[in-house]
């Protein structure tokens, strides 16, 4: 895929880039450690997501007075999310993130001198992805910022998710999609939710001249993460399709993708698909059962490295019948799992040349663009009091004349 045609930023030539900041070794940390990390990173994230999350509630109001408003609100508040989890990656669980892809992205991926990622990515997509542990959405979050796009992403994940108490409820103001897995009652809050996304808003957010808002519909056809659970699923569908099982990834399900798609088209050109890989899984063991949250970000035991390999398809070349697109998507996946395959053999993902603006492998490091970036998360917060300060202010003194006006009559 040619990058000429894609609205983003321009970008200088790619260029593989290893700094000091990735740091390849793990040192478990004593308990007092733990406990002072924990009580840093659950300040900082409690803290954060309250302030969000007052300022989201802030917003309703405009839902029904200036919704254009309403939703530049809302995407500034999951733009400010998205660099809450950089930060807490940059600061709790500094890893290495290794990026490579094909041809097809070529000219879109790069390191820069710093060794921050940067992507030349389309506005909208649907972004598909393999799901090995719990923490595969930060990662691609991460990812969204590197396109400045982290305002814009949308998630399709399970229902039980939205009764996490602030979380869950934020993650709604979000427009983040939830299903329960039963798809009569799924299938008409997807198509509500998709056909939102096909619309154009005017606030500062939203797309330029009239087109289509930006957006990223992240979902994962796997359905759940690897695990043995997972895995047992996955051969039982293997076995009821009469067909082999993965070595390494799970049978995606194709009808929630296939809608999608079929929802969208015409609305979005791409479908990005990433590959992702954590270093120190042993052949046969599951992810999740060595990086877990707590082990990640409270204990500090951080993948040795997080691998990603890119590629991506035009919607208009995938098959919109739903039993060829099925056969397609599982062609998908069995390159997929040929790709970890190779990452386990290896050690790292194919490439593209480092020639005509092929990336080759990029090493870089989860970090905002600026060491102070953290701090923007906290303006709309602030803006929203210094509003609030000064109507009452002004309220105050509007009583006071009125009560000077009453006495002096």
């Amino acid at each position: 895929m040619d990058a000429e045609g894609l609205r983003q930023r321009p970008l200088r030539a790619a260029e593989n880039v290893s700094h000091p900041d990735m740091a390849e070794k793990h040192v478990k940390p004593g308990l007092h450690t733990e406990v002072l990390r924990t009580m840093a990173l659950v300040g900082y994230f409690l803290v954060t997501c309250i302030s969000l999350h007052v300022f989201q509630f802030a917003g309703v109001p405009l839902y029904w007075n200036h919704k254009d408003l309403y939703y530049a609100w809302m995407a500034v508040s999951k733009q400010c999310f998205g660099l809450l989890i950089v930060t807490l990656t940059q600061w709790w669980s500094p890893t290495v993130v290794r990026v490579s892809g094909d041809e097809s992205v070529r000219g879109q991926l790069r390191a820069t001198k710093d060794g921050r990622l940067e992507t030349r990515f389309p506005e909208r997509m649907v972004l598909i992805s393999n799901h090995s542990i719990y923490t595969d959405w930060l990662y691609l979050w991460w990812v969204a910022y590197t396109n400045r796009n982290h305002g814009h992403l949308y998630i399709i994940l399970k229902e039980s998710l939205k009764y996490i108490p602030i979380i869950g409820p934020g993650m709604m103001f979000m427009s983040f999609i939830f299903l329960s897995r039963n798809w009569a009652s799924d299938k008409p809050r997807f198509q509500h939710r998709l056909r939102k996304l096909k619309a154009s808003h005017k606030g500062p957010m939203s797309g330029t001249r009239g087109e289509l808002d930006p957006m990223w519909l992240l979902i994962f056809p796997e359905g759940t993460n690897v695990s043995t659970n997972g895995r047992a699923a996955s051969k039982r569908w293997a076995d009821k399709k009469g067909i082999p099982d993965l070595r390494h990834a799970l049978l995606p399900r194709h009808t929630g993708l296939h809608y999608c798609l079929e929802e969208l088209r015409g609305t979005v050109d791409w479908v990005y698909d990433c590959t992702v890989a954590y270093e120190g899984v042993p052949r046969g063991q599951y992810g999740q059962d060595i990086y877990s949250l707590r082990g990640i970000y409270l204990q500090g035991h951080a993948p040795k490295s997080v691998n990603m390999h890119w590629r991506c398809f035009l919607v208009s070349s995938i098959p919109s019948d739903e039993e060829a697109f099925g056969e397609w998507l599982h062609q998908r996946w069995l390159e997929k799992d040929n790709l970890l395959e190779s990452y386990m053999v290896n050690g790292r993902f194919p490439a593209d040349e480092v020639k005509d603006g092929g990336a080759g492998h990029l090493e870089c490091v989860v970090k905002p663009r600026h060491p102070l970036e953290f701090l923007q998360m906290f303006v709309p917060l602030a803006a929203l009091v210094s509003i609030v300060w000064a109507v009452r202010r002004m309220w105050f003194w509007f009583m006071v004349k009125v009560a000077l006006l009453a006495s002096s009559a």
